[in-house]
């Protein structure tokens, strides 16, 4: 039986190659943008190239009603939802007394409430049948504050948090839930952002895992049922450092790095 991803932020950087991770091992997929143009060409390219059947949902998680809106079109088609890859998300750089709180609002509505909406409508049917998977992605940045990028910070510690702590609840259930946290991945993220003259991006930029190298890792993580990825050594390492460092050194750290 022919098995669906649901991937959100999927027509652009690591969501877009998660798309194509589950294409070529033959999974069906519903792929969830704002940017419908875009969405159409991933679509279209992705069941060409790897035969599998990619339906197109155009939706923007910023309105607190998508993730309902979704679900109903998923159910009336009566499809099944075999794997979950809550990846849409968008920071915001500055700080927070001069930032515009619309977006941080929109911010806080697509990177955390609606993550954990969809989690909410999938899984219940997940657990009854005991198996299906959720992939969440959060960040490096969600292992301490973030000046200069407060509210993105923030919004990617309570998905690291959710994550955990949901897929302790679900052990022995047959369905695993993971956190994927890439430190900084080339991608438009940096641009949509205002961030891509900090010294976290220039200094890095050479550096940065490509949006293929994470997604292929946390592909293989998701379908081993590991619960946290970390990719990459350095980052790896700068988490590591994180944890053992004084919380208001790794603080300034931290926006020492979000300095231009």
């Amino acid at each position: 039986m022919a098995t669906t991803a649901l991937i959100t932020g999927a027509s652009t950087g690591i969501g877009y190659e998660l798309s194509k991770c589950f294409a070529a091992d033959h999974h069906n997929l519903i792929l969830i943008a704002r940017q419908e143009t875009k969405l159409r060409q991933v679509a279209a390219e992705l069941s060409e190239q790897f035969g599998v059947s990619v339906k197109v949902l155009v939706a923007d998680l910023a309105k607190p009603d998508a993730p309902q809106i979704i679900a109903d079109e998923i159910h009336k088609d009566s499809l099944q939802i075999d794997y979950l890859v809550n990846n849409a998300g968008f920071g915001l750089g500055g700080k927070f007394v001069e930032t515009d709180l619309s977006a941080e609002l929109e911010m806080m509505q697509v990177n955390m409430v609606a993550l954990v909406h969809l989690s909410k409508l999938f899984l219940p049917t997940m657990v009854a049948r005991g198996s299906g998977k959720i992939m969440n992605v959060a960040s490096t940045a969600a292992f301490q504050p973030g000046p200069l990028m407060a509210v993105y910070y923030a919004s990617k510690a309570f998905v690291l948090s959710f994550t955990e702590a949901i897929a302790n609840e679900l052990a022995d259930t047959g369905v695993t839930v993971t956190a994927l946290c890439p430190g900084p991945t080339q991608s438009e993220f940096q641009q949509r952002a205002h961030i891509e003259n900090t010294r976290l991006v220039k200094g890095k930029f050479m550096g940065m895992m490509t949006s293929a190298a994470v997604a292929q890792i946390g592909y293989r993580g998701l379908m081993q049922g590991k619960r946290l990825l970390i990719p990459g050594l350095l980052n790896k390492i700068g988490v590591q450092s994180i944890r053992l460092s004084p919380r208001r050194v790794a603080t300034q750290v931290a926006r020492m790095l979000q300095e231009s």
